[in-house]
């Protein structure tokens, strides 16, 4: 349903954006007050918490005594902070009645917002058009989460429902078993593994025009995360063979290669490509930092242009997601609200010295990230990096690999065909709610279906 099929909000989502509107001038104006009253210690507070990124990235990046320098520097850091915090207390005798009112009013613009943004969930509950494959296939593969096919009891559950089951051996091709499923009459794919596996099969389900279950059995399942499915028990996701509604959510591709939540280049990429990381990750990462982002690294080969035009060479990461990340504190940061925009989020870091890396991480704790010369961080729906190599390393939902450039990155908007267990689009629209914008608020206090 498009926005203008939309019936317009009721007067109950109306008053609520109303008040969270009320809510948020009055936040502000609580927030500036108190930012006023303590200047002088917000700002030497600020003067410690750069002075522990320094020492951070000293500890990260240098040797033997510049790391010993690196620790005194960040306990130096954090005791500014501290003292800087009791001071402030101790001076303004309204500090509890500040934080409490401050408390207050975020909750009552928080819970209007949401109610105002989110739609009729049991509206959405009824709406099941409940789908079932009368043929589907379940490929596992047991060493995926540390065996949580067989620690979850798997394959049995899916034999149960009456899906056809198929477990990945040591030596077999994953994605020639896809397709071998669809040619013997498989009208559904799924798969219990990690988010590589996930998206390779997959692709298999697009080129063919079916529908794919994802069963979150590997070890982070960030794309079941974004979708709202359990992660804690597999088995739950299951349902989605018997009892399931259907949801249409966008993909993405790198040079024509499918990926379901992003692709990284840069210092990352290049630390999974060691053998030893997967054995020794903390280890490999300690040993090669220093190499990659200390005073004698050489910059990476990687250059891009934004969609303002500016070109950018030598960023350091590079992320590059399926739909943009949820960059800011709070219980869904680095997490995808949505999977819908038909939009590539992409992530950049380009500072080239000590200086500019810690000026960048100081203004991105108080909040003024985007204000840095040295973030890159926009949407949209094609993207393009190149390398005067010719190759560069990648990090493709997790899946370690070396690229011919220039690499081109396409969205596929609700180009994934979905079958999930009944109430998942209730939980999309929960997600989707907590990316509380102004103007969507607007739009609803003026009695406007919100442009989202």
């Amino acid at each position: 349903m498009t926005a203008s099929e939309q019936p317009p909000p009721s007067t109950r989502r109306r008053l609520s954006a109303i008040v969270a509107l009320i809510a948020i001038v009055v936040l502000a104006v609580l927030v500036i007050d108190i930012l006023i009253g303590n200047f002088i210690y917000v700002v030497i507070g600020i003067a410690g918490l750069a002075l522990a990124f320094a020492g951070a990235w000293w500890l990260a990046t240098e040797q033997s005594l510049r790391r010993i320098a690196g620790i005194g520097s960040i306990v130096a850091g954090f005791a500014i902070m501290v003292v800087m915090a009791v001071l402030a207390a101790a001076d303004d005798a309204s500090a509890t009645l500040h934080i409490v009112a401050l408390a207050v009013v975020l909750a009552i613009a928080t819970g209007c917002a949401r109610y105002a943004l989110v739609s009729d969930l049991h509206a959405l509950d009824r709406k099941r058009e409940s789908v079932r494959p009368t043929r589907p296939v379940l490929i596992c593969n047991p060493k995926s989460g540390g065996g949580k096919v067989e620690k979850f009891g798997l394959v049995s559950a899916a034999s149960e429902l009456g899906v056809e089951t198929i477990v990945l051996g040591p030596d077999d091709d994953l994605e020639q078993l896809a397709r071998d499923a669809v040619a013997h009459g498989a009208d559904c794919l799924g798969m219990a593994g990690g988010d590589g596996s996930q998206a390779l099969v997959a692709s298999v389900a697009i080129e063919h025009d079916i529908p794919f279950v994802c069963i979150s059995a590997g070890t982070r399942n960030h794309f079941a995360l974004d979708l709202g499915l359990d992660r804690d028990d597999p088995r739950q996701g299951l349902r989605a063979f018997r009892d399931a509604v259907a949801r249409h959510v966008d993909y993405a591709t790198v040079n024509g290669r499918l990926f379901v939540n992003n692709v990284s280049l840069g210092i990352y990429a290049t630390i999974v490509q060691e053998e030893s990381y997967r054995a020794e990750k903390a280890q490999t990462v300690a040993t090669m930092l220093p190499k990659l982002l200390g005073r004698d690294a050489k910059p990476f080969d990687l250059q891009f242009t934004t969609p303002t035009g500016q070109d950018v060479d030598g960023a350091y990461l590079i992320l590059v997601s399926n739909n943009p990340y949820a960059a800011s504190a709070g219980l869904d940061a680095a997490t995808r609200r949505r999977l819908d925009t038909g939009q590539l989020g992409v992530i950049a870091v380009s500072t080239s010295t000590a200086a500019e890396t810690v000026d960048l991480l100081t203004r991105s704790a108080i909040g003024l990230r985007k204000t840095s010369p040295f973030w890159h961080e926009f949407t949209t729906d094609s993207f393009e990096i190149r390398s005067r190599t010719g190759t560069v390393f990648t990090g493709i939902d997790g899946e370690a690999l070396e690229m011919p450039t220039p690499l081109r990155f396409d969205s596929h908007p609700k180009g994934l065909h979905l079958l999930v267990p009944s109430g998942n689009r209730a939980v999309a629209e929960r997600r989707k709610a907590r990316d509380v914008r102004l103007g969507a608020i607007v739009d609803i206090a003026r009695g406007r279906t919100p442009r989202m």
